[in-house]
C-alpha cells in the first residue's frame, strides 16, 4: 500500500465516522457539516475529470452545478404543487428519477457547450466556458417562475426507497455512496485507455492525433462527464439546503470548485476530499471569528501553489505515484 492510498482510505474513513459519532451524540450540524463536505467534494470530482485529466480549466462548471440544482428544485416544486411538467409529464421528489434528469440535462448542455469551447485553449477556453456560465446565470435570475434572482425554495426532502431522508444521518450516507462512486469513476477513467488518451491530449494533442486518435472528441466527452458529476453533485446540494439559488451558476462557484481541487492535489483521486475538507473546516472555524476568513484561506492557497504543487494529497503521499 502507497501512502497516498493510505492517506486516502483515512479521509474516507474520517469523513465516515465523524457524522456517525456526532449522529449518536446529538449533534446533527456536525452531520450536516460533513455532507456539505461530501457534496461540495463530488463537484469537485467532476471538474477533476477535465481539469486534472485533461488540463481543462473551466470556469464554467458551476452552469451544471446549477442546473443539477434547479432540476431538484423544479421537479420538486411542481411535485409539492401537483402540477405536471411540461407536456403534461408528472413531477416526482423521487431522487433516482431526479438524479437522471439532472445527469441528463447536464451532459445535454455540455456538449454543445463543450464543442465550442473545445475548439480555443488557454485562456480563451477560459473565458468562453465563463461566458455560457453567466448567459445561464442571467436566465436565471431573470426567471421569474422559478424565483429568479430570489432563488428556488423546495419545500420538502426529496425521497429515496427505504430511507427517510428528512433525518441528516440517512441523507449524508446517500451522499457518502455517491461521492465514493465518483471517485471510482475518475480511478477507472485514469486507468483507462481513455484516461491515457486524455492525459495525452493534455501533454501534446499533435502527438496524439498522429497516432490516430482524435483530441478534440476525447476531451469533449469527458467534459461532458465531469459535467453529469458535478450536475449531480448540484441537485443534491439543492436537496442539502431545500433551496435553488442563483448563486449556485455564478462565477464564485467556479472558482470555489477550482480552489478545492488545488488545496487538494489537482489529478489526485482524494484531492477534491482533501480540498473540500480544509475549505468547510476554514469557512466554519475561522467564519465564526471574522467575516474575512477568506483572506487566510488565500494565504493557504498561496503557500500550496508555492511550496505543495500535489496539494495536501501530495503533501501526505510525498513523490509517492498517484493512489
Amino acid at each position: 500500500m502507497t501512502r497516498e492510498t493510505f492517506a486516502n482510505a483515512l479521509l474516507a474513513l474520517l469523513l465516515l465516522a465523524v457524522p456517525i459519532a456526532a449522529s449518536y451524540m446529538g449533534e446533527p450540524f456536525y452531520v450536516t457539516l460533513a455532507t456539505r463536505i461530501a457534496v461540495l467534494a463530488l463537484a469537485a470530482v467532476g471538474l477533476n475529470i477535465a481539469l486534472g485529466l485533461g488540463g481543462l480549466v473551466s470556469f464554467g462548471h458551476a452552469a451544471f452545478f446549477g442546473l443539477g440544482g434547479y432540476a431538484a428544485g423544479v421537479l420538486a416544486t411542481h411535485a409539492f404543487n401537483a402540477e405536471p411538467l411540461l407536456f403534461g409529464i408528472a413531477s416526482t421528489t423521487s431522487m433516482p428519477v431526479i438524479w437522471l434528469v439532472a445527469i441528463v440535462v447536464c451532459g445535454l448542455v455540455a456538449l454543445p457547450i463543450g464543442a465550442v469551447s473545445l475548439r480555443t485553449a488557454g485562456v480563451y477556453f477560459i473565458m468562453i466556458t465563463l461566458a455560457f456560465a453567466q448567459m445561464i446565470y442571467y436566465f436565471a435570475v431573470s426567471w421569474p417562475a422559478y424565483g429568479g434572482e430570489d432563488g428556488l425554495s423546495i419545500y420538502v426532502r426529496n425521497t429515496f426507497p427505504g430511507l427517510n431522508t428528512a433525518q441528516p444521518l440517512p441523507f449524508f450516507l446517500i451522499c457518502y455512496v455517491l461521492l465514493l462512486l465518483g471517485l471510482l469513476l475518475f480511478r477507472f477513467l485514469r486507468d483507462s485507455r481513455f484516461g491515457a488518451a486524455l492525459q495525452a491530449a493534455r501533454q501534446n494533442a499533435t502527438r496524439l492525433a498522429a497516432v490516430g486518435i482524435p483530441p478534440f472528441k476525447i476531451r469533449l466527452v469527458a467534459f461532458a462527464i465531469s459535467a453529469m458529476v458535478t450536475g449531480l453533485a448540484g441537485a443534491l446540494f439543492a436537496d442539502l439546503n431545500r433551496f435553488a439559488s442563483p448563486s449556485m451558476l455564478s462565477w464564485h462557484m467556479s472558482g470555489e470548485l477550482i480552489v478545492l481541487i488545488v488545496l487538494g492535489g489537482i489529478g489526485r483521486q482524494f484531492g477534491p476530499v482533501a480540498g473540500a475538507m480544509l475549505f468547510v473546516l476554514l469557512e466554519y472555524v475561522l467564519g465564526g471569528i471574522t467575516e474575512r476568513w477568506q483572506f487566510f484561506l488565500g494565504l493557504i492557497l498561496l503557500g500550496v501553489v508555492l511550496f505543495a504543487r500535489g496539494g495536501l494529497i501530495g503533501l501526505l503521499a510525498g513523490r509517492a505515484r498517484h493512489g
